[in-house]
């Protein structure tokens, strides 16, 4: 099982970014999709999670309103769809699944599958 993150860039503080998530296999069937980051220096932090079966998401307070995750299961692929980014958005963005669960799942340790990450930096 492989994701692979991709999208990420340098972009000026307003603009917006798609991130992508392709996933190898069927680790999308039964898996709740999320987005995490890790700004340098800091700890990894929840960005997005959206469930397997009603596709619903749930974001934290920092991005709520501007983030937008988003799934294609025929696809195998989860989007991160970004806009009015922020300097405090810059960070490396992980994608990562985890078994299906009435669980949000906002920690890292709820996931079972992690890409490799794709750098975003916004710029002022």
């Amino acid at each position: 099982v492989q994701l692979q993150a991709s999208g990420g860039g340098l972009v000026q503080a307003g603009d917006s970014l798609r991130l992508s998530c392709a996933a190898s296999g069927r680790v999308l069937s039964r898996h709740d999709m999320g987005w995490f980051r890790q700004a340098s220096g800091k700890e990894r932090e929840f960005v997005a999670v959206i469930s397997w079966r009603e596709g619903a998401t749930y974001y934290p307070d920092s991005v709520k309103g501007r983030f937008t995750i988003s799934r294609d299961n025929a696809k195998n692929t989860v989007y991160l769809q970004m806009n009015s980014l922020k300097p405090e958005d810059t960070a490396v963005y992980y994608c990562a699944a985890k078994p299906s669960s009435s669980l949000w799942g906002t920690v890292s340790n709820d996931y079972e599958y992690w890409g490799q990450g794709t750098l975003v930096t916004v710029s002022s």
